[in-house]
C-alpha cells in the first residue's frame, strides 16, 4: 500500500530535501507540501494524506497547534513533527495533542523513511529509551495538584488488568515485555492497550505513557519495586 504524505515546513530548502528523499522510497507518494500550520486543514482536506510531517517551528500557525487542531478532527492523519531538539518540551506538547511521535531534522534518511512507515502501519516512532528520556525531562510536572488529580481520575476507569497493562507502556517496555512481565500473550496484551485507547480517549501508547507520569504511577511503582 502506497503512504500518502504531507510535508509542512516553512524551510523551502528542507521541504525540497525532505520530498526528494522521501519521495523516493517506492511506497512513499509525497501528495502535498505546505508552508505554515495554516494551510495544514485545506491540504489535509484536498490530498488526503495517510501522515503529516510537521515541522514545529513557523511563522503563523505552529506545529504545535496544527497538530492540535488536526488531530481532534474525525479521520485525522498521523503526524509526526520535525524538531531539533529530542527532548523539547514542545515535543511533550504534540505528543500530547495526538503525534505519533517525532523526527529530528538530522535524522539519516533511511530513519525518516522507516518512522514515515512504522506511524502509518500504527506505531509510535519512539523507542522505550526516548520516552524514558522524556518522562524524566517533565519530572516534577506531574506534581501539580490539578494534573495529577486529573490523570488519576482518568485512569480510574481502567479495570486492574488494563491499569497495570498502562502503567507498563508508561515504563516504555514493549507488547512482548509486557506479556512477559504479567503473564500474559503478546495478543492480549495488544486487546488491553486497545481497551485502554478507547476508554481514555488517546490516540496512541506514547499519551497512555504521559498520561501515567501525570498521574504519579510511575514513581509508585518504582518505589514499590525498590523496596
Amino acid at each position: 500500500m502506497t503512504i500518502r504524505l504531507l510535508i509542512v515546513d516553512d524551510d523551502p530548502l528542507v521541504r525540497g530535501g525532505l520530498a526528494l528523499m522521501l519521495g523516493g522510497a517506492e511506497d512513499i507518494e509525497i501528495v502535498g507540501e505546505g508552508a505554515d500550520g495554516s494551510e495544514v486543514p485545506a491540504l489535509v482536506a484536498r490530498h488526503v494524506p495517510d501522515v503529516v510531517l510537521m515541522d514545529i517551528r513557523m511563522p503563523r500557525v505552529d506545529g504545535l497547534t496544527a497538530t492540535e487542531r488536526l488531530r481532534a478532527t474525525s479521520g485525522a492523519p498521523e503526524v509526526v513533527v520535525l524538531t531539533t531538539f529530542h527532548a523539547d518540551e514542545q515535543v511533550l506538547r504534540a505528543l500530547r495533542a495526538g503525534a505519533a511521535g517525532f523526527v529530528l531534522k538530522d535524522t539519516p534518511p533511511a530513519e525518516i523513511v522507516a518512522a514515515v512507515r512504522r506511524v502509518a502501519a500504527g506505531e509510535p516512532v519512539l523507542s522505550p529509551a526516548v520516552t524514558r528520556q522524556l518522562m524524566s525531562h517533565v519530572a516534577g510536572q506531574s506534581d501539580e495538584p490539578p494534573r495529577r488529580a486529573l490523570a488519576a481520575d482518568r485512569l480510574a476507569l481502567l479495570a486492574g488488568r488494563e491499569r497495570e497493562v498502562a502503567v507498563a507502556v508508561g515504563r516504555g517496555s514493549s507488547n512482548a515485555e509486557i506479556a512477559a512481565a504479567l503473564y500474559m500473550s503478546v495478543p492480549t496484551v495488544k486487546t488491553h492497550v486497545s481497551r485502554v485507547l478507547a476508554k481514555l480517549g488517546l490516540n496512541n501508547r506514547v499519551q497512555i505513557a504521559l498520561l501515567v507520569h501525570d498521574a504519579g504511577l510511575l514513581d509508585l511503582h518504582e518505589d514499590e519495586d525498590g523496596a
